[in-house]
């Protein structure tokens, strides 16, 4: 009996001493940069947003945050990447609507599954979504919009940051509710894709609020609505879709932190606690809210508000796209 207990104890011990490294890689956290793959173009708004909070997550957590721009795909690239790295919380991504629920309808060999091969940080931001177009496009009103789009449809295009973005998944929405196909140009990120409607090469996108209220403000671009049920302090002047006669245009994307799966839940916890203290901030909230997004309330937050938000907008979003039957 003696010698039972005796190997029970030594086997303890092993264990304890195996466990010790694993453990201190998980109390000393970060211990080097952490890198945040982004799944767009710099300059677009998820790369916006993201630059903003991890200025501050970096601060907080005492090590800086590497932004690494992964384009292709309509954000899918990205994602795998960041489903297949190493759970270690030293690789992370901004995920949005389109990454993480859209892209369940329009991609049937999508290479993981957002609502299990991902462990949810937080939620960041929501980013409402205008109905915009060039400068010089002959509608002055979402009303007059509507009727030109339909009438003259064949010889008109449509911007976005490639099947699956949220400019995409929204203007796909839009089109559906107008009954139109038009041509389909798609760029590599939002901010190209805004470049070319600022020049007059496409005619008109969907985009998130974050990426232009400057040039909205300017008269850059037209801005004919909002697909939010409130206007936004940001432009004031830009009419919500249901003011405006379209009241079935709701578009509100969202931005969110996302881990690997299996990554060691007190690293997801400590970036969960940078995260709540980087929304708290008062010059990180101004600087958010100055772009026109809208901030989760603290019921907003954490990680099982966003793991239930990722399976909302999956089934959200998956009867539009299936209904609307995209061929780009």
């Amino acid at each position: 009996m003696g010698s039972i207990l005796s190997r029970a104890l030594a086997a303890l011990v092993a264990l304890g001493f195996a466990a010790s490294p694993a453990a201190a890689q998980t109390d000393d956290y970060p211990r080097r940069a952490i890198t945040l793959i982004v799944p767009f173009a710099a300059g677009g708004p998820t790369d916006v947003i993201s630059r903003i909070i991890s200025d501050y997550m970096s601060r907080s957590l005492g090590q800086s945050i590497v932004i690494e721009n992964t384009l292709g795909a309509g954000g899918t690239t990205a994602s795998t990447r960041a489903a297949r790295a190493t759970p270690d919380g030293y690789t992370i991504e901004m995920g949005h609507m389109g990454t993480h629920a859209a892209s369940v309808a329009l991609y049937p060999n999508l290479a993981y599954k957002p609502d299990v091969d991902f462990a949810p940080i937080g939620l960041v931001a929501g980013t409402p979504v205008l109905i915009l177009a060039k400068k010089d496009f002959p509608p002055n009103d979402l009303k007059a919009f509507v009727t030109y789009v339909k009438g003259n449809v064949a010889t008109l295009n449509m911007a976005h940051a490639g099947v699956g973005s949220v400019s995409f998944t929204t203007c796909l929405l839009l089109n559906s509710i107008l009954g139109v196909k038009p041509t389909s140009v798609p760029f590599n990120g939002t901010g190209p894709a805004l470049t070319a409607l600022i020049a007059g090469q496409v005619d008109y996108m969907c985009d998130q609020i974050v990426n232009v209220v400057q040039q909205v403000q300017a008269g850059q671009i037209k801005g004919y609505a909002i697909g939010t049920p409130e206007r936004s302090p940001a432009l004031p002047n830009v009419p919500t879709s249901r003011e405006a006669g379209l009241p079935e245009f709701q578009a509100q994307a969202w931005n969110a932190l996302f881990a690997p799966k299996d990554t060691p839940q007190p690293i997801v916890d400590k970036l969960t606690g940078a995260l709540d203290k980087a929304l708290d901030d008062e010059q990180t909230r101004k600087r958010l809210l100055e772009l026109g997004s809208v901030l989760p309330g603290k019921a907003e937050r954490g990680q099982q508000a966003l793991a239930a938000l990722v399976r909302r907008e999956i089934d959200r979003w998956t009867p539009i796209i299936k209904a609307a039957n995209p061929t780009d």
